[in-house]
């Protein structure tokens, strides 16, 4: 499991102006069946995304978000080992 943390580098303004475009880009990783799960902070600092991909491929999946590209946000990509998890989201598990 990997948990992709955005943090805004720009004012919400800018992100307003790619989101359009990140959110597809945020679709196509749901599509590859490599996005588990999305959202915004709260505060609306960024986002976080929970990703079942390979770390190689959704690092370079990553290079090419729109808010990568125009340096709206940057990204901490963590990888966690799950073990536990309620009835329903054993997909979570590795």
């Amino acid at each position: 499991m990997l948990i992709l943390s955005l943090t805004y580098l720009k004012a919400n303004e800018e992100a307003d102006r790619y989101m359009e475009p990140h959110m597809a880009w945020v679709k196509e990783g749901y599509d590859r069946g490599w996005f588990l799960a999305s959202g915004r902070k709260v505060p609306r600092t960024g986002g976080l995304i929970l990703s079942a991909g390979d770390r190689a491929e959704v690092e370079a999946y990553v290079a090419a978000d729109p808010f990568t590209v125009h340096g709206v946000a940057r990204y901490e990509i963590t990888e966690v080992a799950i073990t536990t998890v309620v009835e329903g989201l054993e997909k979570l598990k590795d």
